[in-house]
């Protein structure tokens, strides 16, 4: 009996270890980080979509807020899952940053980048930049805490003042600049773990990321250029 009662906790701890196996390796580190990846990407493609519904007018895009704020379950569910994704993509990269560098403890004397591109070298700069205007986004259009005329379900007005700060609109700018390589970078990883990554600068997986790049930069930068140039007011 004693042995039945082994076999079962056995049997039961090996799912279990299997995924702590699977989430230590190399491999899974690598499925999380462009699993999490395309939850992101699929994201600011929307968010950039909504961006664009000022372009329609102040009642458009305050309906297209009031919308999602009358779906609270959904929208606290992508919330949640957005926040999980990005807990878990940072996670991805120090782990396998951490193993990087512990196959090659002491850096070339001379730096060689023949096999890697300025978007994937400047990976360790953009990602912390992406964050900190995440965090600075949120309270600045979702909470309002350093907003200086924030008014609660007014999206249009909020847009409007918000990014007529010129600083603030030009570090909304610079963040894209380093959105647009960090996404560059990461969709063309996506691709490549699929085998269409090859030859590196004529592949269908590099024009995917560079189309895919262009138009979610584009559109997002479109709201602040139109507003320090008058077109949005």
């Amino acid at each position: 009996m004693s042995t039945a009662g082994v076999h079962v906790v056995a049997a039961g701890a090996a799912p279990a270890s299997r995924w702590a196996r699977f989430a230590s390796s190399s491999i899974g580190q690598k499925v999380v980080m462009a699993a999490t990846g395309v939850v992101l990407c699929g994201f600011v493609l929307v968010h950039m979509a909504g961006n664009l519904t000022a372009f329609r007018g102040q009642q458009a895009i305050d309906a297209y807020s009031a919308g999602l704020r009358h779906l609270p379950a959904l929208l606290w569910g992508a919330r949640v899952m957005l926040l999980a994704a990005v807990l878990l993509h940072i996670w991805a990269y120090l782990a396998l940053t951490r193993r990087s560098l512990a196959a090659r403890p002491q850096g070339y004397r001379l730096a060689a980048h023949r096999e890697s591109s300025f978007a994937s070298r400047s990976m360790r700069y953009t990602g912390p930049l992406v964050l900190v205007f995440i965090v600075f986004h949120i309270l600045h259009m979702t909470t309002g805490t350093v907003h200086p005329a924030f008014v609660e379900g007014a999206v249009y007005h909020n847009l409007i003042t918000g990014l007529g700060v010129v600083p603030v609109a030009l570090f909304y700018l610079v963040a894209l600049a380093g959105l647009a390589f960090h996404l560059f970078h990461g969709v063309w990883s996506i691709f490549q773990s699929v085998g269409l990554g090859q030859p590196r600068y004529d592949s269908l997986g590099r024009h995917l990321a560079t189309v895919f790049t262009l138009v979610v930069i584009a559109g997002f930068a479109a709201v602040p250029l139109s507003v320090l140039t008058g077109i949005l007011e």
